[in-house]
């Protein structure tokens, strides 16, 4: 089922929760990517993977919804975004593992995630991912 118009614009009920409660821009990558692959692939698990990573490159995910990198930050997020051979990687289920420790610190900040002061890189990457999902559940009730 394509998840956009012939205009472009997204079907915001054909779209995944996280992704209706996110911006435009989001929503409009997401559709545009998921309908080209359904068009190469098929309907089906490969074509969301597709449009996630495509959505990676632009986007980070931020408790239940998904916002724009900043500036300079755009590119895939985690190995698995990036593609190419042995497309089963680990993901970071949206939260980017190429940002700087600070970025991450300010969204563990925004999230509230405890301890985050003296947390690794991968540590605040695996706790913003956890909290990511809490707020997802949450939204989701």
């Amino acid at each position: 089922m394509p998840k956009s118009t012939r205009t472009g614009k997204a079907k915001k009920s054909e779209l995944p929760d996280t992704i209706k409660r996110s911006d435009a821009k989001a929503q409009r990558t997401f559709a545009k990517a998921h309908d080209s692959a359904a068009e190469e692939y098929g309907e089906g698990e490969r074509a969301h993977r597709v449009a996630y990573s495509a959505l990676k490159h632009t986007h980070e995910k931020v408790g239940d919804h998904w916002e724009p990198k900043e500036k300079g930050a755009k590119g895939p997020s985690d190995a698995q975004a990036e593609g190419g051979r042995n497309t089963r990687r680990k993901t970071a289920g949206g939260v980017d593992a190429n940002a700087s420790k600070k970025h991450l610190y300010d969204v563990a900040k925004r999230l509230d995630v405890p301890g985050r002061s003296t947390m690794s890189k991968d540590e605040l990457v695996k706790a913003i991912e956890k909290a990511n999902k809490r707020k997802t559940a949450q939204s989701r009730s």
